[in-house]
């Protein structure tokens, strides 16, 4: 049985990441418009689970809402900061109501809150606009980077259109004073 693995919602970008893993085998992504899968109803399931969960009001560029989908199962991962804690049921529920889901498995984590994160957040983000043409992953209404910041350690996650796209970003947000550490897990989209 082959497994779809959404690898995090393609924010502000037209391509869907979407990954088939086989239990024997590497993970293979597709970054086309197609999504192919040797199961139908799991990629109809996959498209509207990532539509869905754009769609979710206030879902911002510091919250990073991530699924994988596997038969009629749908697991939720990522993290969303204490302001918008309320994403976290919200997209549970949505999810749950999608046609053909049996069940959803919710393990989106609520960052604590903390006004030193707070700052973290608005100065890396800051530091990555201003940084050569990277402001226009911030353009959308579902910016394609997310910045999630835990006790002042940064994490990046979303697509970027190139690797050095992908850099830039990473030493963008190293140059900001006071954090503890930068995990760049920015994906390249072509």
């Amino acid at each position: 049985m082959q497994k779809l693995m959404v690898l995090g919602l393609v924010l502000g970008l037209s391509a869907v990441a979407v990954a088939q893993v086989s239990s024997n085998g590497p993970v293979v992504a597709d970054y086309g418009k197609n999504i192919q899968s040797s199961d139908a109803a799991e990629a109809k399931i996959a498209k509207e689970v990532r539509h869905e969960l754009l769609m979710i009001p206030y879902y911002s560029l510091f919250d990073d809402l991530q699924y994988t989908v596997q038969g009629r199962d749908v697991a939720l991962g990522g993290a969303v900061t204490s302001e918008h804690a309320f994403l976290k049921n919200q997209a549970g529920n949505v999810v749950q109501h999608i046609e053909g889901v049996d069940k959803v498995t919710n393990d989106i984590r609520i960052l604590p809150p903390s006004p030193l994160d707070d700052q973290v957040r608005e100065q890396v983000y800051h530091a990555i606009a201003q940084t050569g043409g990277l402001s226009k992953y911030f353009w959308e209404a579902a910016p394609s980077i997310h910045i999630i910041v835990e006790n002042q350690r940064v994490t990046l996650s979303g697509f970027v259109l190139n690797e050095g796209d992908k850099n830039m970003a990473g030493i963008a947000a190293n140059g900001v004073p006071g954090i503890f550490g930068v995990t760049n897990n920015l994906r390249v989209v072509k």
